[in-house]
């Protein structure tokens, strides 16, 4: 795993097969990085045995349309787990702490309001090294990460459904 600091509860991330169905929404904005961290999350998915036909890709503009997507993804009542990847770079004007906040904002409320988890694999940087550090660089990949963190909250409302 990308984190050692992460740990199942069960130990077995990636021993089991899950009849999962995962969608991945990214922003084609800054997708040089974004691309990296799905490829991090596909991945992922593939070590845990996923079934490729079970993980769906979709891209949205930038990380202000991360939370319309996965809202909609949601609606759709066919996923068990959506996870959102974006990269957004300060700049030299406030608009990096408007989009940082509205995505922020956005997925944690969809979080508190619906039945599935929304992972949030977005970078909120203040370069572009920065960025690429996490997207498979010194930092590992924060879209593995997001997938692994897919899995464990899957194996966590299994357990919460068999209570």
């Amino acid at each position: 795993m990308s984190n050692p600091g992460f740990a199942p509860s069960n130990g077995e991330l990636f021993a089991t097969d899950r009849d999962m169905r995962v969608a991945i929404v990214r922003t084609m904005w800054n997708g040089h990085i974004t691309g990296r961290l799905l490829d991090g999350a596909l991945d992922t998915f593939a070590q845990a045995r996923l079934h490729p036909e079970d993980v769906n890709v979709f891209e949205v503009p930038g990380a202000v349309e991360l939370t319309f997507a996965a809202s909609r993804l949601i609606d759709s009542g066919f996923y068990d787990a959506i996870i959102v990847l974006g990269c957004v770079i300060r700049g030299g004007t406030p608009h990096f702490d408007y989009v940082c906040q509205s995505v922020t904002q956005g997925i944690t409320h969809l979080n508190s309001e619906c039945d599935i988890p929304v992972i949030f694999g977005v970078l909120t940087v203040d370069t572009e090294k920065d960025a690429l550090d996490r997207a498979g660089g010194s930092l590992g990949n924060k879209g593995a990460e997001a997938a692994e963190a897919a899995l464990a909250m899957f194996d966590f409302m299994a357990r919460v459904e068999d209570i």
